[in-house]
C-alpha cells in the first residue's frame, strides 16, 4: 500500500491549524519525550536472567563473557577491581557505580517535566480556544477569518486531546522505567555490599567466594 505523502502533509497541517498555537510546542514535547523514553528503555534493557550472587560467581570465572545489560557490566567491573586488590574497595565501587547510576537516570527529569507540562499546554490551548469562542459570540460572528465559534471549539478540543495524548502514554512508560531504575539501583547496592564482604580465591578450575 503506497502512502500519499501529500495527503499526510495536508492532514497534519489541518491538525496543527485546528489545534492552534500550542500544537507546535506539544509536537516538540512529544518528540523529546519519546526520545528520552526510548533512550532510557535501551539503557535499561533486558532483565537479569541470574541473581546477583549467581552473577558474581559466573563472571568471577568467565570474565571474558560478554554482558547483556548494565547490571552485568557493573558486576564485571566490580570483580575486576576486586581482583586488582585495590584499597578502600567500597569507595572505588561507589565512584564506578555512580557513572552507571547517572546513565540510568539520564533524561529522567526531562521526561517527567514534559509529562507534567503537556496537559498544561493543552489546557492553555483550551483557554485560548474558549476565548476565541466567546469573542465570536460577543461579536455574533459564526464565521470569521480565524474560524469563529467552530474554530474556537475545535482549537479547545484538539489542544486538550493532544496534551493528554502526549502525557498519558508517557506517564505509563515513565512509571515502568522508573521502577526498573530503582531495581537496578538496588542491584548495584547489593553488588557493592557483596563484593566488599567477599574474598575472591582464584583456583585453576573455579573461583570460590567466602564470606568474611
Amino acid at each position: 500500500m503506497l502512502i500519499n505523502f501529500d495527503e499526510v502533509v495536508f492532514q497534519v497541517k489541518g491538525l496543527f491549524e485546528a489545534g492552534g498555537a500550542v500544537m507546535l510546542p506539544l509536537f516538540f514535547c512529544a518528540l523529546l519525550l519519546w526520545y528520552g523514553l526510548g533512550y532510557r528503555f535501551w539503557v535499561m534493557k533486558e532483565s537479569n536472567a541470574m541473581g546477583i550472587r549467581d552473577m558474581l560467581d559466573f563472571y568471577a570465572v568467565n570474565s571474558d563473557k560478554p554482558t547483556s545489560n548494565i547490571v552485568e557490566q557493573a558486576v564485571k567491573h566490580g570483580i575486576a577491581l576486586k581482583k586488582k586488590g585495590v584499597k578502600n574497595l567500597r569507595r572505588h565501587l561507589d565512584e564506578v557505580f555512580y557513572e552507571y547510576k547517572r546513565e540510568i537516570r539520564k533524561f529522567s527529569v526531562m521526561t517527567k517535566t514534559i509529562i507534567v507540562i503537556s496537559p498544561l499546554l493543552g489546557l492553555l490551548g483550551t483557554v485560548i480556544g474558549m476565548i476565541e469562542t466567546f469573542d465570536s459570540l460577543a461579536a455574533m460572528a459564526l464565521f470569521t477569518q480565524s474560524g469563529g465559534i467552530a474554530g474556537g471549539i475545535s482549537q479547545a478540543l484538539m489542544s486538550t486531546q493532544m496534551g493528554l495524548a502526549v502525557a498519558i502514554p508517557g506517564l505509563l512508560i515513565y512509571s515502568m522505567l522508573y521502577k526498573k531504575q530503582q531495581q537496578i539501583e538496588r542491584d548495584l547496592y547489593q553488588i557493592r555490599e557483596l563484593l566488599c564482604r567477599r574474598t575472591v580465591i582464584n583456583h585453576p578450575t573455579r573461583n570460590l567466594h567466602h564470606e568474611i
